[in-house]
């Protein structure tokens, strides 16, 4: 089990995943999002080799289009 605070809201997972898992997880996958992990921005291409540890701290902010 690992916990990560998400926009400020503590979250349990049963495993260890990547971003990207986690945007699979959050039903975010496909979508246009900026991920910042402790702080750091992750790039997109790097959401599928980013692991997620225990007690990280991530920031997901969804672009929003429109007229």
């Amino acid at each position: 089990m690992i916990t990560l605070s998400i926009n400020g809201q503590q979250r349990q997972f049963s495993s260890n995943m990547s971003v990207s898992n986690l945007l699979d997880e959050l039903a975010l996958a496909g979508k246009r999002v900026a991920v910042e992990l402790n702080g750091d921005i992750v790039p997109r291409s790097q959401h599928a080799e980013t692991y997620l540890a225990d007690s990280d701290q991530l920031e997901i902010v969804v672009a929003v289009g429109g007229g």
